[in-house]
C-alpha cells in the first residue's frame, strides 16, 4: 500500500482571498499609515504570492478605494445610530460630531485610509457613492437647522472639521489616552458642534 503523501504547507488557507489582502492591508495602514506599504507587503502579511492581488485588484490604490468605501459606510452606519438618540437637529450634530471622534478612535486604520490616502474619487465610483451616503444621511439635518442651502453646507462643513480636528488632536495624544480621553473628546466635539450649530440658529 502506497503510503500518503504528505504536502508541505505553503501558507495560510484563502477560501476568500479579497479579504485576506484586505485584512493585511488593514495591519499594514495600522503599523505604517495608508502610504507605507505596497501590494507585495500585503501579500506577504497574507500568506499568499505577490501574484495573487491582482486577480482582485487593480493596483494598491484600488485595495485602498475598498477600504475607504468600507470606512465610508461604517460612517453612515454609526451616524444613522447617532442621530436617531433625538429630533433635535442641533441635538442630532453633536451626536454626529461624538460618532466621528468615535470612529476615528475606534477604526483608526480605516479612518485614516478614508482621509488621508488622497484616493481619486471620480476613478472609484463605489467609493464616490459611499461618501455621498453620507452626506445624504447629514445634510438633511444641517437644513433643518440652517434652512438655506449653501448655509446648510456651510455649517455641515465647520461641524465636522471640528470633530475631524478633535479626532485628530485625541490620535496624537493631546487629550491623554485611554477610555477617559476618548469620552472626555466626545464631549468636547458635541460641545463644539452645538455652539457651531446655535451661531447658525440664533
Amino acid at each position: 500500500m502506497t503510503p500518503p503523501v504528505k504536502r508541505r504547507p505553503t501558507g495560510r488557507h484563502h477560501g476568500d482571498l479579497r479579504n485576506a489582502l484586505l485584512r493585511a492591508a488593514l495591519e499594514l495602514v495600522a503599523e505604517r499609515g495608508p502610504h507605507g506599504f505596497t501590494l507585495a507587503e500585503a501579500s506577504r502579511r497574507a500568506g499568499v504570492s505577490v501574484a495573487a492581488p491582482y486577480k482582485h485588484f487593480a493596483d494598491r490604490e484600488t485595495l485602498l478605494a475598498e477600504l475607504a468605501t468600507r470606512g465610508y459606510r461604517e460612517q453612515r452606519d454609526r451616524f444613522a445610530v447617532a442621530l436617531g438618540g433625538s429630533e433635535d437637529p442641533v441635538e442630532q450634530l453633536a451626536a454626529f460630531a461624538a460618532a466621528y471622534v468615535r470612529f476615528a478612535e475606534q477604526e483608526p486604520a480605516l479612518f485614516d485610509i478614508t482621509f488621508h490616502a488622497g484616493l481619486d474619487k471620480p476613478r472609484f465610483p463605489e467609493l464616490d457613492a459611499a461618501g455621498g451616503e453620507v452626506s445624504a444621511l447629514l445634510l438633511p439635518v444641517a437644513r433643518r437647522a440652517a434652512p438655506d442651502g449653501d448655509d446648510a453646507f456651510d455649517l455641515l462643513l465647520r461641524v465636522a472639521a471640528a470633530a475631524h480636528g478633535l479626532a485628530v488632536f485625541l490620535r496624537q495624544g493631546l487629550f491623554g489616552m485611554g477610555g477617559g480621553a476618548l469620552a472626555d473628546t466626545e464631549q468636547k466635539a458635541a460641545r463644539t458642534a452645538r455652539a457651531i450649530a446655535r451661531q447658525d440658529t440664533a
